[in-house]
């Protein structure tokens, strides 16, 4: 049984400037990204709690892990969830952790949970987004938890351009999940690398949109877009829903090549995979599938076998719906 097991329940019960690296990027860069961030940030605030049902489903089940998402959900929850038992296996009391581009904070809460059922005594959690709205939605959901002895739970609104506010290697895992590193300027990228590898000690966990990947809107389901069209020159998406509203943002799609060469210098890569190369693409459309298509045990464990066949592979990594990569600070290994 999960660590989580008895414990899942507290999760359910929760109602419902840093400075930048002006030395390295040139001024003109940098008002071109605090253009972009902010409207990023615009799109995710307006989104409000919509963005939490459509990202994570139903807030009073965080551990359901049902849904379109599902099986990328429970694959990332997996591996975290491991790294946090592993540090408690290994005779740690306290534990640090760091969610860059935390949006209404549900990771980082189920991580902290977990923590306290394998018996954490120390819990340093933080999280911080570019979205105000969604900051707001975080610390209310984390109340219960935030008040419980033990637990230094933050979120702030802040994002991955600044220097962070950790110490060096004061961090035990630190993630960046579903495309957060895809709306921040790709000559940044080296620069962001950096500075999470300085401040983590023990892991660092992201996953980011491949080059093959099937279009997302982002803060709503496919299913309401109208129009959709990515510029890779510009690395901006541009969508239209079927009620009118429009959006466009900064967006890059990665390869997995790409994405190792950015922290490779900086940690020891772990792991590198495809996430999520057939679910998506055998879940039944509503719109278009009759109810009796539907996706049985038998079809499904079949699925996972043929996730973990192929996750590896150079030829199908880059078509997955994400990838994901697993690295362990350089410092830690040596």
């Amino acid at each position: 049984m999960s660590a989580i097991g008895r414990n899942a329940s507290q999760l359910a019960d929760y109602a419902p400037a840093v400075p930048t690296f002006s030395n390295r990027v040139g001024h003109s860069a940098l008002a071109l990204h605090e253009a972009a961030a902010e409207n990023v940030a615009g799109i995710y605030n307006q989104a409000g709690d919509d963005y939490l049902a459509y990202a994570d489903g139903d807030p009073t089940q965080p551990f359901a892990f049902d849904g379109m998402h599902a099986y990328a959900d429970r694959r990332v929850w997996t591996l975290l969830e491991t790294k946090l038992a592993d540090l408690r296996a290994s005779g740690a009391s306290s534990v640090s952790l760091l969610d860059a581009g935390c949006g209404p904070g549900t990771w980082l809460r189920r991580l902290v949970v977990c923590a306290r059922a394998l018996g954490f005594t120390s819990i340093t959690a933080r999280g911080f987004d570019i979205a105000q709205a969604q900051i707001q939605r975080a610390r209310l959901l984390a109340r219960t938890l935030s008040s419980l002895p033990g637990v230094n739970f933050t979120f702030d609104v802040a994002d991955l351009m600044g220097r962070l506010p950790e110490s060096d290697a004061s961090v035990d895992i630190t993630f960046c999940l579903y495309s957060v590193l895809s709306h921040l300027p790709v000559a940044s990228l080296t620069n962001i690398s950096t500075e999470i590898a300085r401040v983590t000690s023990g892991y660092f966990i992201t996953t980011v949109r491949s080059i093959g990947s099937m279009p997302t809107a982002f803060v709503d389901s496919i299913e309401k877009v109208r129009q959709l069209k990515q510029d890779h020159v510009r690395n901006r998406c541009e969508i239209e829903f079927c009620d009118g509203r429009r959006i466009a943002l900064s967006f890059h799609l990665f390869t997995a090549s790409e994405l190792r060469g950015y922290f490779e210098s900086r940690f020891d890569i772990e792991d590198l995979r495809g996430l999520d190369l057939f679910h998506s693409r055998f879940m039944p459309d509503p719109r278009w599938n009759p109810e009796c298509l539907r996706v049985d045990s038998q079809l499904s464990d079949e699925l996972v076998r043929l996730e973990e066949a192929y996750a590896t592979s150079p030829e199908f990594m880059d078509r997955a719906a994400h990838l994901l990569l697993v690295a362990r600070s350089a410092a830690n290994v040596a």
